[in-house]
């Protein structure tokens, strides 16, 4: 008895050796992978720089300000009104598709850019020219500006990519270069509501300003994605990260390369979701499809008989499970072919073939692509949210006339800001005595700031009575 006892307790230790040392294998493993994935993909991503001539006229040339109603004010306003200039620049990521220099980034990275650059991770820095870009999707096309041969990527299929696989990140946040983080898929399709397109792969890799354009890959080293977004309340990853998928990306890439724009298909009809009260109305077995609200008079779908009040439950072959999934679909078809869109109306499937339109020529789809400045952009270290200036603002301050600096819109009241003498409303409009553009360069500065060991930060405060003051914030 004795004796199978020992012998039972020695097969157990075996088993759990066994067992860490495979574990301790497959750890290791994939240590090397990811380390072999860098080391292959890294010369192909680059660092974006796009650069902007912004015009400085009436703004300070002094490190500091006078208080309001100084003698100096008046004096030395004179000496400013000379038409000044001065560059921003706008840090992104990219990669190259092409061997002759063909990369791409985001729309947003080099949106209004005069000149953009592209520095490889062994210093070696190229003008890139514009080729293309689609708002829609927030993909740009670029072509580096030499003869030379580039190491290239490849795109992945997409749509083979699981929840729970491993990825691996590449790029520029907050201009280090050559970062790498590494995770998993967290979830594919994800609608986050930026757009009528999104079907984006998210990922806890971590992904953070200046990651933006960057490739997401698979473990075999193909891109499997465009990083594009975050979710987070500070400005920093918190594991919720946004990928173009490969297989949509591509799509757009191809005519961006091809036509220096996209030709999406166009139905003409406004849609909304079918619920199960909807459903069961028109006598539907479940809640599928996407209900025509409407039906554009000019439009493909009114020439081919669609009416309101139909459920278009598939398009050229493709089941319609919700409404989101048609624009899609639609939009990824070829303009000026025909398309069969199967629909449901008085308890019967009718078929109709539809020849599509192009989205990009409606007036509809030009009013929708106007930029949308982001109101609202939360700083947890300060505890504050803020926004930029309006007109309405810069009519009610006159000190605020040049629009330039943030508006407090809230303040946690737990936060570096929460017993100061501020209050929401009031308007940021410098950091350190340097007068600040925006959201977006008021919390690159207080980043920088922090990052360089900074305890305190004077921020120039205009308040609600359009009064100057000084605020000194001890950071946390």
């Amino acid at each position: 008895m004795v004796y199978q006892t020992m012998r039972k307790n020695i097969q157990n230790l075996l088993f759990l050796f066994a067992i860490i040392f495979f574990c301790a294998q497959s750890v290791a493993d994939i240590s090397k992978g990811f380390s072999d994935l860098a080391k292959k993909s890294m010369p192909s991503v680059v660092n974006i720089s796009a650069t902007k001539v912004v015009d400085t006229r009436g703004s300070n040339p002094f490190p500091f300000q006078f208080p309001p109603g100084s003698p100096f004010e008046e004096f030395f306003k004179d000496q400013n009104k000379g038409q000044k200039q001065r560059r921003t620049v706008a840090l992104g990521s990219g990669f190259v598709i092409q061997s002759n220099g063909t990369v791409i980034t985001n729309n947003h990275v080099i949106q209004g850019a005069e000149g953009i650059f592209v520095r490889f991770t062994d210093g070696k820095e190229y003008e890139a020219k514009l080729i293309g870009t689609d708002p829609v999707s927030d993909i740009a096309v670029l072509k580096i500006q030499s003869n030379e041969n580039f190491k290239a990527l490849k795109f992945a299929d997409s749509s083979k990519a699981n929840v729970g696989d491993w990825v691996v990140a590449i790029g520029n946040p907050f201009g280090l270069g050559g970062t790498v983080t590494s995770g998993i898929i967290s979830a594919i399709n994800r609608d986050i509501n930026m757009g009528r397109y999104d079907n984006f792969i998210q990922t806890d890799a971590s992904i953070n300003q200046g990651n933006s354009g960057g490739p997401l890959f698979n473990m075999n080293g193909d891109v499997l994605g465009i990083n594009t977004a975050i979710f987070s309340n500070s400005g920093g990853s918190v594991g919720i990260g946004f990928a173009i998928p490969a297989n949509f990306a591509k799509n757009v890439i191809n005519q961006l390369i091809q036509f220096g724009e996209t030709k999406r298909g166009w139905l003409g009809v406004r849609i909304q979701v079918v619920s199960k009260e909807i459903a069961e109305a028109v006598f539907l077995k479940e809640p599928i499809g996407a209900l025509v609200t409407d039906v554009n008079p000019k439009g493909p779908a009114f020439k081919s008989g669609i009416k309101p009040g139909d459920v278009i439950i598939e398009f050229n072959g493709k089941k319609i499970k919700t409404m989101r999934e048609l624009p899609k679909v639609v939009g990824e078809a070829p303009v000026g072919k025909p398309a069969t869109v199967k629909i449901w109306r008085n308890k019967k499937i009718l078929t109709k073939n539809v020849v599509l339109g192009r989205l990009e020529d409606t007036a509809e789809f030009k009013q929708s692509i106007k930029p949308k400045v982001a109101e609202d952009k939360s700083l947890g270290i300060l505890g504050i949210n803020v926004r930029n200036i309006n007109n309405n603002d810069a009519t009610n301050r006159s000190k605020l006339k040049n629009k330039k600096g943030v508006i407090i819109t809230s303040i946690n009241p737990n936060g570096p800001l929460g017993m100061l003498p501020i209050s929401k409303g009031d308007a940021i409009v410098a950091v350190q005595n340097a007068k600040i553009e925006n959201t977006k360069d008021f919390q690159s500065r207080i980043l920088k700031l922090i990052k360089s060991g900074k305890k305190s930060i004077l921020l120039t405060i205009v308040d609600l009575n359009n009064s100057t003051r000084y605020i000194g914030v001890k950071i946390k």
